[in-house]
């Protein structure tokens, strides 16, 4: 059975973005890029909440073309990987996804992810997404949390666990840390175990 992994980026005191919705406290070296890479290499799915898949999109079909993007190895592979695997947008508001690949749910959530997780391939990633993850944690629906802890404090913002209602046990599967100080922590969860 495949699946559904979070993989998401909070400050050390459990925030994904700053006050203002700020993000440029994320680490990004070529050695969490490189890890990164690794993950996706074991995907060939992703879902996303509507900001996230509009953001997204705005970007990486952009980036073959960009005079500074092109250039970045990182950036080329990652452009290519997202072109061609599948896309699942979650959202009440959007009535249309014209990205490639891209597959729009409006609800009916948990049928939905039971049918795909049923399905042969690859496992599903959810990459950033906070509301669609926050829903995705009240329904029980993520298998495994990727979470990479960077060296900041930023004193505010929006955070990761909100509106949990049900308590969630984890098993860590694995811990690295990076030169760059950030940690990264594998968390599956146990289902039915004592």
């Amino acid at each position: 059975m495949r699946k559904i992994i979070l993989l998401m980026h909070v400050s050390l005191d459990g925030f994904v973005t700053g006050p203002n919705g700020e993000m440029d406290w994320v680490i990004h070296t070529e050695e969490e890029q490189n890890y990164v890479t690794d993950l996706l290499n074991t995907v060939d799915t992703v879902l996303f909440g509507r900001v996230t898949y509009q953001m997204m999109e705005s970007f990486w079909p952009t980036v073959h073309a960009h005079p500074v993007w092109s250039k970045s190895k990182y950036h080329a592979e990652h452009a290519g990987w997202i072109e061609k695997t599948e896309k699942i947008v979650f959202s009440k508001t959007l009535e249309k996804v014209d990205w490639n690949n891209s597959r729009l749910v409006k609800e009916h959530i948990p049928e939905e992810i039971a049918k795909m997780k049923q399905q042969s391939g690859k496992n599903i990633v959810m990459i950033a997404s906070t509301s669609i993850a926050q829903t995705f944690m009240q329904l029980g629906l993520i298998d495994e949390y990727r979470i990479n802890v960077n060296p900041v404090v930023v004193g505010g913002g929006k955070p990761l666990f909100k509106n949990i209602k049900d308590r969630i046990d984890l098993k860590l599967v694995e811990t690295k840390t990076f030169s760059s100080g950030v940690v990264e922590l594998v968390y599956g969860v146990k289902r039915g175990e004592v």
